[in-house]
């Protein structure tokens, strides 16, 4: 991004990408509370007013983000004692376009058992290159792009990720890691618009999505 400072501090219409990613869950009044897991160093997060909302907590994260997402889980953990069957969504704080009515649809479609995610099927033809050489086209239609938030039964979640961790797999999304489990969560259908900020033209699209989120439908 070469922002100079961690992308998720960049600010889009008059709040940082952080506090638009964090927003649609703070106004779903069935979500309990949101952790958010900060690096050891961040000296940018005690700035903004959402340190001092009274439904975020903070955990510090790991090296790898099955340790981060960990930490967060602990946090979930400890703060819902005495209550069974918890559920969480996990989300990348660099999404900042998801809705909130995104999120309820993934609540009332995930699988209980097994969990589910938001993905989008994938549109473009597919191919599989040898030193930038396409050498084979790839049927498309079993392919869908991961999104966030997932939603995951919290003892589950915790057990796969720690398995995962313990066997040295690469986790990069937490379905992955109930994947190696033995499950299979449920896609659900999400919006083009639920983009991952990764480089700097990424910025001026966010913008747009926000401006039409903030429009209304």
């Amino acid at each position: 991004m070469n922002l100079g400072r961690p992308k998720q501090y960049a600010e889009l219409r008059g709040r940082t990408i952080l506090e638009w990613s964090v927003a649609p869950f703070l106004d779903l009044d069935w979500i309990d509370g949101v952790v958010l897991v900060l690096a050891r160093n961040d000296a940018e997060y005690p700035r903004l007013p959402l340190a001092r909302h009274p439904r975020v907590h903070t955990a510090i994260g790991g090296a790898a983000r099955a340790e981060s997402v960990l930490a967060g889980l602990a946090v979930v953990a400890e703060h819902s004692r005495g209550f069974r069957d918890v559920r969480v969504l996990v989300h990348d704080a660099a999404r900042p376009c998801v809705s909130w009515s995104d999120v309820e649809r993934l609540r009332d479609e995930a699988d209980e058992r097994n969990g589910g995610l938001l993905a989008l099927p994938v549109a473009d033809t597919l191919k599989r290159a040898q030193q930038t050489r396409a050498v084979e086209t790839i049927d498309r239609s079993q392919f869908w792009r991961a999104q966030t938030p997932q939603l995951f039964g919290l003892e589950a979640l915790s057990a796969a990720l720690r398995e995962s961790l313990q066997a040295g797999a690469e986790i990069t999304d937490e379905a992955a890691a109930m994947e190696r489990a033995g499950l299979q969560p449920r896609l659900v259908r999400g919006r083009e618009s639920n983009i991952k900020v990764t480089f700097p033209e990424d910025l001026r699209l966010a913008e747009f999505w926000l401006a039409r989120l903030e429009e209304g439908p």
